[in-house]
C-alpha cells in the first residue's frame, strides 16, 4: 500500500506543453499576419470607395452605372481575398478551440500530478514516523538483551532472539523503503518545480490567446461593418440611378409630408417618423380597402369644401351629370326586409356618408346611392344591405338625420344614366377612370398634398395597415404598430424572390406569426437559405420606390428590383401579423425608411 507505483504522466505533460508552446507562437504569428492583411485591404478599398462610390455625385443613369460598375469591381476584386480570409479565420477559430481543449486537458493532468505529489509526501511522512517508532522499539529491546539472560531462561531467550532477528530484518526493510521514498520525494520535488513552471506558462498562454481572440473578434467585426458599408453604397447608387430614370420616364418618387391620420398614430407617417427605431421600414398604402372605381367619398367632401357643387363632383368622378327619372317612386326589394318604398325609406336609411359633411357632398352621395340601387329596383331583384352592395340601416331610415333627409329630397328622381356608380371611402389620390384626383389633375412627387382625399380629411389616404379591418380596435396579431425591422423587410424581399424561383414550395410562404395564421411557414433563416445565391438578403438597408400613374411601378431594396405587383404579393403573403396592402386589383403604395 505504501509503495504503490507512480502515474506515468510526466512525459505526457512535457510533450503537451512543448506542443502548446509551438502552437501558441504559430497562432500569434498567423493572427498578426491576418490582421495586418485585413487592415491593409480595408484601408485601400475604403480610400478608393470614398472617391468613386458617392451617390451624391451621380447626375445621370449612365454616370451612376459607371460608378456602380467601378464600385462593384472593387468588391469583386476584394471578394476572393475576403473569402480566403474568412476561411483562414474559421481555421484559426477552430485551432483556438482546440487550444482551449488542450489547455484544459493539460490543467487536468497537472492537477492529477499535484494530487500525486501530495499523496507521496503524505506517504513519506507516514513511513518516516513508522520507521522512527521501530528504531525506538528496536533500541529498547536490544538494550534488554544479554547472554546471561539467555542462560537463565532458554525458552525466553530463544523467543527474544527470534524477535530481535525479526525486528532487525524489518528495520532494514524500513530503511530501504525510506530510501526509496526519499528518492521519490526528491524526484517529486523536481516534478513539482517543473509543474509550477509549466502551469504558470500555460496560464500565461491561455491569457494571451484569450486576449488575441478578443482583438481578432473586434477586427473581424470591423471588416463586416466595412462590407456592409460597401453594399449600402452600391444600393444607394442603384436607388439614385432609379430615381433619375423615373424622372426621365415620367415616373416619380413620392415625397410625403407629415400627413395626420386621426384614427391611428402608430400607422401614420408622422408616428413612424417620430417613434419608429432607426433603420426600420413602413409600407404605406395610398388609399384604403378600395377598388378605386368611381367616386371617392372623402374626395367628394374635399371637392365640396373647395367650392364644387354636387353636379361638378359627379361629373368629375363619373363623367356625367344627373338626369331626372320619373319612376324612382314605388318599392324596392331589400334583403332581410322585403319590399319597402324606394325614395322615402330605403334611401333615407343609406348609411354610407356622415350626415355632418358638406351638403353638396351629401347630395352627390344621395344621387350615387340612388343610381346604384335603381338597377335593382327596375330589375325587381333584391339588394343586399352590406358593403357588398351599399349599407342600409333600418334605424337610420326610421329617423333620418335632417341633413341627409334634405340631400335625398333635394335630389329626388335624379340618377346617372348608363353607369354603375361604384364608390369607396378613399381612393388614395387616383381614381378610375378620371386619373389623378387632385386640384390640378396631375400627379408628381407631391400629389398627396394636392389630393381631394386630403382636403376631405381622409384618415386612410396614406396609412400603414396592421389591423384586421378598418377599426383600430380590430385584431392586430400582437403587434402595436406597422413598422418592420431590417430583417423583417429582408424576409419579405426573400419571399418575393422565392415566389419567382422555380422549384420552391410557395405554399409555405406565409406569415411567420402562426399564432394568427397557423400553417407551417418557412422560418426567416430557412427562406433566406432557399434564395441564397439568387439575390436573397439578410438585412434591408436601403429602398427606392418608383411611382407611376396611380400605380407603384417598382421597388428596389438593397439592389433587388421588384415590380410593384411582385412586392405587394409577397408582402400580403409573408408580412408578419396583420400587415397588408389592402387594395384589391392594383398596387399603389410607398415604402418609408427611418
Amino acid at each position: 500500500m505504501l509503495t504503490r507505483g507512480r502515474l506515468p504522466q510526466k512525459c505526457y505533460t512535457k510533450a503537451m506543453v512543448r506542443f502548446s508552446k509551438f502552437f501558441y507562437y504559430f497562432f500569434a504569428i498567423l493572427l498578426l499576419v491576418t490582421i495586418l492583411f485585413f487592415k491593409d485591404q480595408i484601408f485601400q478599398v475604403r480610400t478608393t470607395l470614398a472617391a468613386i462610390c458617392d451617390s451624391t455625385d451621380c447626375s445621370s443613369p449612365e454616370e451612376c452605372q459607371i460608378k456602380i460598375t467601378e464600385c462593384e469591381s472593387i468588391i469583386n476584386a476584394y471578394t476572393p481575398a475576403q473569402t480566403k480570409n474568412k476561411e483562414q479565420l474559421a481555421a484559426l477559430e477552430k485551432q483556438l478551440a482546440n487550444t482551449e481543449k488542450l489547455i484544459a486537458s493539460a490543467e487536468f493532468q497537472l492537477g492529477k500530478i499535484a494530487d500525486d505529489i501530495g499523496e507521496r509526501e503524505g506517504e513519506l511522512s507516514e513511513q518516516r514516523e513508522i520507521f522512527s517508532q521501530r528504531v525506538r522499539d528496536f533500541y529498547k529491546r536490544s538494550r534488554q538483551f544479554s547472554p546471561f539472560l539467555i542462560f537463565l531462561s532458554s525458552d525466553n531467550a530463544s523467543q527474544l532472539t527470534r524477535e530481535l532477528s525479526y525486528r532487525t530484518v524489518q528495520t532494514n526493510e524500513d530503511k530501504k523503503i525510506i530510501v526509496q521514498i526519499s528518492q521519490d520525494l526528491k524526484k517529486l520535488q523536481e516534478d513539482k518545480e517543473k509543474l509550477e513552471t509549466n502551469q504558470a506558462w500555460l496560464n500565461k498562454t491561455k491569457s494571451g490567446i484569450s486576449s488575441q481572440a478578443s482583438f481578432l473578434e473586434v477586427e473581424v467585426g470591423k471588416v463586416e461593418d466595412f462590407l456592409s458599408e460597401v453594399s449600402t453604397k452600391i444600393a444607394d447608387l442603384t436607388a439614385r440611378q432609379q430615381e433619375i430614370i423615373n424622372a426621365r420616364s415620367g415616373s416619380f418618387t413620392a415625397s410625403i409630408g407629415d400627413v395626420e391620420l386621426a384614427d391611428d398614430y402608430n400607422a401614420s407617417i408622422k408616428g413612424f417618423r417620430e417613434s419608429a427605431p432607426s433603420g426600420y421600414f413602413g409600407v404605406f398604402s395610398f388609399g384604403a380597402y378600395t377598388h378605386r372605381k368611381g367616386m371617392s367619398q372623402y374626395g367628394a367632401r374635399g371637392r365640396a369644401e373647395s367650392g364644387q357643387d354636387h353636379k361638378a363632383i359627379l361629373k368629375a368622378y363619373y363623367g356625367k351629370e344627373p338626369v331626372f327619372k320619373d319612376n324612382t317612386g314605388g318599392d324596392i326589394l331589400v334583403t332581410g326586409y322585403g319590399s319597402m318604398n324606394f325614395e322615402d325609406r330605403y334611401l333615407m336609411g343609406i348609411a354610407e356618408m356622415p350626415s355632418s359633411w358638406h351638403p353638396e357632398a351629401l347630395k352627390a352621395q344621395a344621387i350615387a346611392a340612388r343610381t346604384y340601387a335603381y338597377r335593382y329596383k327596375t330589375q325587381g331583384t333584391s339588394i343586399c344591405t352590406t358593403e357588398a352592395c351599399q349599407v342600409f340601416n333600418s334605424g337610420k331610415a326610421d329617423n333620418p338625420p335632417e341633413a341627409w333627409k334634405q340631400a335625398v329630397q333635394a335630389t329626388r328622381g335624379q340618377v346617372l344614366e348608363d353607369v354603375i356608380t361604384y364608390y369607396a371611402s378613399t381612393h388614395g389620390g387616383y381614381a378610375s377612370p378620371i386619373g389623378w384626383d387632385t386640384t390640378d389633375g396631375s400627379g408628381g412627387s407631391n400629389f398627396i398634398d394636392k389630393a381631394y382625399d386630403k382636403i376631405g380629411g381622409s384618415p386612410w389616404l396614406y396609412k400603414a395597415w396592421y389591423t384586421q379591418s378598418y377599426s383600430v380596435n380590430s385584431d392586430k396579431c400582437g403587434r402595436s404598430n406597422a413598422w418592420l425591422s431590417p430583417q423583417e423587410m429582408a424576409d419579405v424581399v426573400n419571399a418575393a424572390i422565392a415566389l419567382k424561383t422555380e422549384g420552391i414550395d410557395t405554399s409555405r410562404i406565409t406569415p411567420v406569426t402562426t399564432s394568427c395564421w397557423g400553417g407551417n411557414p418557412y422560418s426567416m433563416d430557412e427562406l433566406r437559405n432557399l434564395v441564397a445565391g439568387k439575390g436573397g438578403i439578410s438585412s434591408a438597408t436601403s429602398v427606392s420606390v418608383s411611382q407611376g400613374n396611380g400605380t407603384t411601378n417598382s421597388v428596389t431594396i438593397n439592389g433587388v428590383n421588384l415590380s410593384g405587383a411582385e412586392f405587394k404579393k409577397a408582402f400580403n403573403l409573408r408580412a408578419p401579423g396583420r400587415l397588408s396592402i389592402p387594395q384589391s386589383s392594383f398596387a399603389f403604395y410607398n415604402i418609408e425608411k427611418k
